[in-house]
């Protein structure tokens, strides 16, 4: 299962290097719009967003624009006592936003933490996802360890090239319950 999920990892990051800036600046943008106009995203009174790296999906113009919105934003923050990511609450991006852990933008230590299972929607990055739901992450298990305590809808989101027919996954995989891309919103029955 291991080797087939990195085999996986290292087909898609082949693919993601050949989308060129200005595409996945469009991309990214078509996302969101398609993002806005989803039941699940009006719904939701809190969100967990992610700060994307570079071969990610941007979801970060719409932190802003929902907080005037009035809805709740979250962010992972790395948590070195657990070794894993706790979901805090950001209120002001620009002075509550530094760089954390692996160089990853994530709330400054006083952001207060949000329980996982009062987040209404959390927006999950990812290497590839299948319809089933089915996601590969980057290998190092800290979304498959918040998964499992998040109530609310979990969201994956990636570009079309992303999407695979079968996502190799293990019992303990979390599924997402929708996957957008900038082309689609599936809902993953699993």
């Amino acid at each position: 299962m291991n080797e087939q999920k990195a085999i996986l990892r290292k087909e898609i990051r082949t693919v993601l290097q050949k989308i060129s800036p200005a595409m996945r600046l469009s991309a990214s943008a078509q996302i969101r719009t398609r993002l806005k106009e989803q039941p699940f995203w009006r719904d939701a009174a809190s969100i967990l967003f992610f700060a994307p790296i570079p071969d990610e999906v941007d979801v970060w113009p719409l932190l802003e624009e929902t907080l005037a919105g009035g809805k709740i934003i979250a962010l992972p923050r790395f948590d070195p006592g657990s070794n894993d990511y706790l979901a805090c609450r950001v209120q002001n991006p620009q002075n509550e936003i530094g760089p954390g852990q692996y160089g990853i933008r994530e709330p400054v230590a006083g952001c207060p933490e949000i329980p996982l299972e009062r987040l209404g929607l959390i927006l999950v990055p990812g290497v590839a996802f299948d319809p089933q739901g089915h996601r590969l992450g980057r290998g190092r298990g800290y979304y498959d360890r918040l998964l499992p305590e998040i109530l609310g809808i979990k969201c994956g989101v990636a570009f079309d090239e992303q999407m695979v027919p079968k996502v190799p996954a293990d019992r303990h995989d979390m599924r997402m319950d929708f996957i957008l891309t900038p082309t689609q919103c599936v809902k993953c029955d699993g």
